[in-house]
């Protein structure tokens, strides 16, 4: 049986969010999850303090790093981003990401929607060596160990899975709510609003993960290859990209989240998304039947 391409994501992508946060029962009783898996990240974004997650987050993980003196810890998370990176680059936005699912859910809200301009798509390089790099060096404690900028300032992934849920059922942290939250809290709704009226909104502008692997989308296995042969330069499959790609022009753009949309549209199916052994084969096959045309 034949599923078609946006089903299998879509099953994919709510498989990868319910293991992603399999200890649904912790929201009622208000704890988080701190058993043997939350040692290991999960490859896409999850806040660490929400109630039901089963990993840590990357990006929590990545800031500890930088401030962190245990280089063991230090080694396995930069290797675990990398080794995620170069096998999947950005396949792990379309496919595996909880929050980036969230997104796409609250894309389908009716409502106008708009393109991100450009230069906004910037703003989580930006992010990324400010928030998660510089500032858990630059703010430590008296341990000499840095705070979670990123978490601690910003992160909307965190203020809805984390924050919410902990201050609903908890009276003594809802005590503490100050002007932080409200920042927090505000970061957020701008990402909802944003989310509902552009595709994956804080994918493109806020997301110092999808720099990460964006960076390591034109060296990764998991690979997007356009047949100039077959292409017919249409443009059709540009115009149905939703992360502001031309795959022709830009295959394996830092903003390609692989989700396969541009192969399906393709007319003369030039467009093919797999690992590179994979596009071998396939080029080998069109190779020998091209061939075997001539010579009949």
């Amino acid at each position: 049986m034949n599923i078609p391409n946006k089903l299998k994501r879509k099953l994919i992508q709510i498989t990868a969010f319910g293991f992603s946060n399999s200890h649904v029962g912790n929201f009622a009783s208000g704890k988080i999850y701190t058993g043997q898996w939350k040692q290991f990240c999960n490859p896409g974004l999850n806040c660490y303090s929400c109630p039901a997650a089963s990993f840590a987050c990357p990006i929590g993980a990545l800031q500890a790093v930088s401030g962190s003196i245990d280089f063991k810890f230090s080694f396995y998370v930069i290797g675990f981003l990398l080794a995620v990176g170069v096998f999947l680059g950005r396949f792990v936005c379309g496919f595996l990401c909880p929050f980036g699912f969230f997104q796409e859910l609250l894309n389908k809200i009716p409502s106008p929607k708009f393109k991100v301009p450009r230069p906004f798509l910037y703003i989580k390089y930006v992010i990324l060596i400010v928030f998660v790099i510089l500032l858990p060096v630059v703010l430590t404690n008296y341990m000499g160990i840095g705070k979670p900028a990123f978490c601690q300032f910003i992160c909307p992934a965190g203020t809805l899975e984390g924050g919410i849920p902990l201050l609903s059922m908890h009276d003594e942290l809802r005590q503490t709510i100050g002007s932080l939250f409200s920042l927090k809290l505000t970061i957020l709704i701008i990402t909802i609003i944003g989310c509902i009226l552009s595709y994956r909104f804080f994918c493109k502008t806020l997301c110092p993960l999808a720099v990460i692997y964006g960076l390591l989308n034109k060296i990764s296995f998991y690979h997007l290859n356009v047949n100039e042969h077959k292409c017919i330069h249409c443009g059709k499959c540009a115009k149905t990209c939703k992360m502001i790609v031309d795959p022709v022009k830009s295959p394996n753009s830092v903003e390609c989240i692989r989700c396969g949309e541009c192969a399906e549209v393709c007319p003369t199916k030039a467009i093919n998304i797999g690992y590179k052994f994979e596009k071998k084969i396939v080029e080998n096959v069109e190779l020998i039947q091209n061939t075997q045309e001539e010579n009949v």
